[in-house]
Parts: C-alpha cells; structure tokens; sequence
C-alpha cells in the first residue's frame, strides 16, 4: 500500500469495519496526470518499514464481459509515476472522493466532514448528512503509520461506486488526521488486498461484496499504470469486471497466488537480460508502493551489473547514473514459468538533486523475505488480480 509520497509504511492499526449487504452495478476508474507533485524517495522507503511486518477465461474479446457489469477508473498519475488515484462516488446523492487503489491493503478510509483538522479541511470531506442512504456504525477506529502520522475516527457504511459499479462497503471515516497528510494529494485509501490484512476479522471488502452480488462480469480487477517516460503519464486505469485486451501483448499467464491477504507469488527466478542472478522469493505485487523491493543479494545482484551503481548508507539507499534513461538493458522477474520484464531505464527513478546526474534507483533491497513489485514492474507489465475460487494474477508485458 502506498497512500502518498510521503506516506509509505502499510498500516500498522485496527480498524474495526463490519460486513454490508452489496448492490449491484458496474464501472472503470481513469488516472490523470499530477503536474505538481515532488518526489520523496526517503520517505518511500521510510513507509516500507512498517508496510510488511510480517515479514481460465476466454479472452477473445476486447474486454471480456459477461452477466454483471464492469467499470472503469481513470487514475492521475502523481510524481511522475509517484502513486496513482482515481475518483469514487460515495452516498446518495453521490460525493466525490479521491483514493489510492492499493493491491497492498484492504480498507477504505478516508476524512468525513466533522474532521476540523488541517490535514482533513486540505481534501474532500464526505458529508454523511446530506446522504440518505449512509448508515451509522457506532464503532471507532484509528491507524497509525512508519512515519509517525495517524488517523481515526468512526465507522460506517454507505453505497460506494467505482467506476458505476456499486454495492454497500462498510467505510473509516476520519474525524482526526495528522499534519503529515495535509500533503496528500488524494484524500484517502482503496484496499485492494483480500479481506484476510482487513483491519477486523470477518470484515468483506469491496470486491468480495461486488463478487458476490453478481455486480462484476469476471471477479478481477485489470490495472494499467501509465508512465511518463513511455506515454506521458496518460490514460492508465483499474478497470473492475473486465479485461483490456489491447492494452498488452501476446498472452496472459496466470501466476497463482500462494498466500491470501496480499497478492503473493512465487517468484522463481531474476535476470539480467538474459543472464540468471541466481535469485528467487516469494514476493507481492502491489500497486501501493513505488519502487520493486527486493531481498539486500538480489538488490546486490541486480547493482553490480550496472556500471556506478553505489549502495549509499547517506541516502539511504541504491544510487545508479540518471542516464540509464537511454539504457536498452533490462531486468526480468521470472513467473509462472515466463520472464517479465522491467528496463533498466526504468531503474534511474528520481535525481538526488535538483540538476544531479545521479539517481535514486527504482530498485531497493530490505525485504529479505517477501519482495514487492511495485509501480515500477506494473507500470511495464499489464496485471489481472483475478480473485476467483483459485486466486491468480494475470500477467503479460504491457502495450502503451
């Protein structure tokens, strides 16, 4: 999960949501470019710290839709390639809210209009008493993360539409939040983990409650991340219920899920190009964090093929020239039997500095036992998080 720039610990918090009866519908959510937003390198790795503690269908079609519905998310892409957010609508009438769609989690949250804090008045605050269909909790809750900020407040659920598909979600609505979020630029977060990391037991997320109203075509949600480096950071989208078959090439592979709460797999092999580095883990794909987080050997690895690449102790991490931006070399995580690439232009993330020739690089070690491939492998490779009786991802090399 990765709820901003400057937040990028998963939650370590309780969050008590109870269980709502679903309505059905159907839709998609549209990413826009965030021209104003600045990269914060340290306090994406700061947030890994306390994010893990623990440390099939016919696809002839375009987008395959069958009974049911499906939606589309636009997603504003924030950085460049930072973190990405689209918009729901939530009541009756709907309000307009702007969250993080996280693969890493499995709440949803965000401020509700009783929040008086700087942090709640510097987004959109959901009105509970102009909807008529939102109904009181009574619980509360509260959640803390690795960079010391914090959030709480009340529960309760109320009709919540992605992209046109709706259903009744139990929802964390804030009444205190932190200065540190004041510097988001979404106003909350979208789970999109199974309801095994919810913050209460026997809590349903969305998409268990879309599945089982029959409000989704195909239980998956597709998820295209735009980059700015290959089209300008537009047009990505989560698209729910369906799949978009022009967006990749070749064909899918379906890389099983071995655990249930994030979206775990085995990953059996990493290269460079063509070379074996003789590396292998279990790992996360997980569109709420920036960079792929690898295990210390496997970052090791992956730096000593390229040429002043530094593991620097002073800023906190892997260090590789700016002009890798031109480099034709690649990585590749091997899954499900197929290799899937990322380039290594992708790997010179963001300058030091400002006019620096030197990058921080969009690969980290630290996750010794869980990697994650975050926004930097999906932003390359199209990915179908398809949660069906045998959960699996849906794998193929993006088309832009």
């Amino acid at each position: 999960m990765k709820f901003t720039a400057t937040i990028l610990s998963l939650a370590v918090a309780t969050l008590a949501l109870v269980e709502a009866a679903p309505s059905p519908a159907g839709h998609a959510v549209p990413l826009v470019r965030n021209e104003n937003h600045k990269k914060n390198f340290r306090a994406q790795i700061a947030k890994l710290s306390h994010r893990y503690p623990e440390l099939k269908l016919n696809r002839n079609s375009i987008i395959n839709a069958a009974a049911g519905g499906s939606g589309k998310v636009s997603l504003t892409d924030v950085g460049p390639d930072s973190e990405y957010y689209g918009q729901v609508m939530v009541g009756s009438p709907p309000q307009k809210i702007l969250l993080d769609f996280d693969t890493g989690s499995s709440d949803i949250w965000f401020p509700t209009s009783t929040c008086t804090t700087t942090a709640c008045k510097a987004h959109h605050r959901f009105n509970t008493g102009k909807s008529s269909t939102y109904k009181k909790d009574g619980r509360t809750w509260q959640i803390a993360y690795g960079d010391k900020s914090t959030a709480s407040g009340i529960l309760g659920s109320d009709i919540v539409s992605v992209g046109g598909v709706k259903v009744r979600q139990t929802i964390g609505l804030a009444t205190q939040e932190s200065a540190q979020f004041a510097r988001s630029p979404q106003d909350g977060l979208f789970g999109l983990g199974f309801n095994t990391i919810e913050s209460v037991q026997g809590v349903k997320t969305f998409m268990d409650n879309a599945i089982s109203s029959k409000a989704l075509a195909l239980p998956v949600v597709s998820v295209f991340l735009p980059s700015v480096r290959r089209n300008g950071g537009k047009g990505g989208n989560f698209l729910f219920g369906a799949i978009d078959h022009t967006r990749y090439t070749g064909a899918l592979t379906y890389v099983p899920v071995t655990r249930k709460g994030y979206w775990q797999v085995a990953i059996q092999g990493l290269s460079f190009n063509t070379k074996s580095l003789g590396q292998a883990s279990e790992g996360i794909v997980d569109t709420g964090t920036t960079l792929i987080i690898l295990g210390d050997a496997a970052a090791a690895a992956v730096h000593k093929n390229i040429k002043g690449a530094v593991n620097s102790a002073q800023d906190g991490g892997w260090l590789v020239p700016c002009s890798l931006t031109t480099s034709k070399d690649t990585i590749s995580f091997k899954m499900g039997g197929k290799n899937f690439q990322v380039p290594l232009a992708d790997l010179a993330w963001d300058p030091i500095s400002t006019g620096s020739t030197t990058c921080f690089s969009g690969v980290q070690g630290g996750q010794n036992d869980l990697w994650i491939l975050g926004d930097v492998f999906i932003k390359n490779n199209y990915c179908v998080f398809d949660q069906s009786s045998t959960p699996s991802i849906g794998i193929a090399p993006l088309k832009y």
